[in-house]
């Protein structure tokens, strides 16, 4: 049988040997970009709650087990079964524990490192559907400067990575139709993003693609090599949901397969609800302005619908959409996979601008878009310069969009194509100010600053004792930071647990109340006594009270 299914082989026929050396420095170039914005000053603020502290404390709890106790292929999270997620991302950050320590930069490194290799690699994949180089290269600055995709990538979450892989089994299934051979490695590729999020996205994505080659390569469908790759994928799958099963029984099926997969599609788990237009939204708020670019890039696919590229841009696009906006749980992140079509697409838009005969002038909705955003981030600018004259990082921040929008929307008047150049590197420098900041990972600010309050945690109260807090919900990152469970109580529960020597963290208003009550009844119990003893010895022999700095809790410790 003859493997080749295509006459236009690029890497035999098109690329000569100096444009092999042109393709090394190209996807070269491309990861040292990335890899510098994704890891620039990483590790400087502390985890999030849920999905970042969570993800840690799993790694952590592998990288602190032994081979032997197979943690690595049957996680725990506080000596319980882990069964969200399948451990591929969290055991590779347990052997960078090993290795390095327990930080943040230790917790994000792998992920960010993925995300940042998906930017070259959608380069590549991007050269498989065009041959000029250039379209390839827009489209992979433009992902590279899409906001969501860098702040997520950066972040302890699977996200990232499955970026990576799902952009790694669409590079192999379009090398596929002209080498049948690389239906085997996207088999691989297929089995890493079940691996690493669960196998219905993995299938999703399987798919998006045979969608993709029905439509573009039927004949491949009945290839024994792209059937052969898929099932070369789905045994290391496959094994692993066995293996869960047989450790786990039906406790897998409930909480792996039916809570956190299908129970995801067909309702909102734990209330994350939204209309079908939620995604849409999503996609307004962030990268701007690369989606207005991108919608532009939709338009130019469906009037080439009869081209590879517009087919691939197409289905990969509207497809996951149509799917993600009709689940029952919405999550912002969930919106991800979207963003390396759109930015094929906006790609497409910037080559085709690049492409316009001298005697024809720009779009002028493109210049009115790129003024209106210079007029944006100006009028931000002098808000804050008025309200916050001494926030020196969201000033340079403000003034450096503001300088790329003007300066392209001038090019664009005078049609010179380096607007694209002040683009990409304006949007560039100025991810690089914002996450030079704190303010990328705003959801820190949502509740009180976890990292004080746990180092006194560590220092004050032994590992053994349990630790109440007066707050509403759990929090993962004051767990992980505290080396131990932290339970939120309220006042009701607090009073209770006052009669008994427990370990409390209390902000002032119920610190104010439980103060009053003492003062009526003077009580406090013996470590050794199981009644409680009504004892005139005043307050302060009975607890200790601990303030925390740059924290509202204090710490109340009973008297030993």
């Amino acid at each position: 049988m003859n493997r080749s299914t295509s006459t236009w082989e690029i890497p035999r026929f098109h690329v000569k040997s100096n444009d092999r050396w042109w393709e090394f420095f190209s996807f070269s170039s491309l990861f040292f970009l990335a890899i510098i914005l994704y890891t620039f000053h990483l590790g400087t603020l502390p985890l999030r709650d849920w999905d970042e502290a969570t993800f840690a404390q799993v790694a952590k709890e592998i990288s602190e087990s032994s081979f032997q106790d197979w943690r690595w292929l049957f996680p725990t999270i506080w000596g319980e079964p882990y069964l969200n997620k399948p451990p591929l991302i969290h055991s590779l950050t347990a052997l960078v524990y090993t290795f390095f320590g327990i930080s943040e930069f230790s917790t994000r490194i792998i992920g960010a490192s993925l995300t940042a290799l998906s930017v070259p690699l959608l380069y590549s994949l991007a050269r498989e559907l065009f041959l000029p180089r250039y379209y390839a290269f827009f489209s992979a600055l433009i992902y590279l400067t899409t906001m969501p995709v860098v702040r997520h990538g950066r972040l302890a979450m699977l996200d990232g990575a499955v970026l990576c892989f799902q952009i790694l089994m669409m590079l192999f299934i379009l090398r596929a139709r002209r080498d049948l051979r690389w239906s085997l490695p996207a088999g691989i590729a297929f089995a890493l993003i079940c691996l690493s999020k669960g196998w219905m996205l993995g299938f999703l994505f399987g798919t998006i693609a045979f969608i993709f080659l029905i439509w573009d390569t039927p004949r491949l469908i009945s290839s024994i090599y792209l059937w052969l790759g898929f099932l070369l994928g789905l045994f290391p799958v496959m094994a692993w949901q066995i293996a869960q099963y047989l450790y786990y029984g039906d406790q897998f099926i409930n909480t792996s397969i039916k809570d956190q997969s299908l129970d995801r599609v067909f309702t909102a788990v734990e209330g994350n609800q939204g209309p079908i237009w939620y995604y849409l939204l999503e996609l307004l708020k962030y990268p701007h302005p690369w989606i207005f670019i991108a919608v532009a890039g939709i338009f130019i696919a469906w009037q080439n619908r009869n081209w590879s590229w517009a087919k691939f841009i197409l289905v990969w696009s509207i497809t996951y959409l149509i799917i993600v906006s009709i689940m029952g749980t919405k999550l912002p992140w969930y919106i991800m996979p979207i963003y390396p079509p759109l930015s094929i697409a906006a790609g497409v838009t910037l080559a085709q601008i690049k492409s316009l005969p001298s005697f024809l002038s720009y779009p002028r909705w493109w210049i009115v878009l790129f003024s209106f955003l210079a007029l944006v981030t100006s009028g931000g600018f002098f808000y804050f310069l008025l309200t916050q004259p001494d926030n020196e990082n969201l000033l340079t921040l403000l003034v450096l969009l503001s300088t790329t929008f003007l300066v392209t929307a001038i090019l664009m008047v005078k049609k010179d194509i380096q607007f694209t150049g002040v683009l990409f590197w304006g949007m560039y420098v100025s991810l690089m100010v914002f996450f030079s900041s704190n303010y990328w990972l705003w959801e820190l600010n949502e509740a009180y600053q976890v990292k004080p309050i746990a180092e006194v945690i560590k220092e004050e109260i032994p590992l053994s004792e349990p630790v109440y807090i007066s707050f509403n919900y759990d929090r993962p990152s004051m767990n992980f930071y505290s080396e131990r469970q932290v339970k939120p109580v309220n006042v009701e529960e607090i009073k209770e647990l006052m009669k008994s020597p427990s370990y409390l963290l209390v902000n002032p208003e119920i610190l104010s109340q439980l103060d009053l009550i003492r003062e009526k009844n003077h009580y406090c119990r013996e470590k050794d006594n199981v009644h409680s003893l009504m004892d005139t010895r005043s307050n302060s022999d009975c607890w200790e009270n601990i303030g925390i700095p740059e924290s509202p809790f204090t710490l109340l410790k009973p008297i030993q």
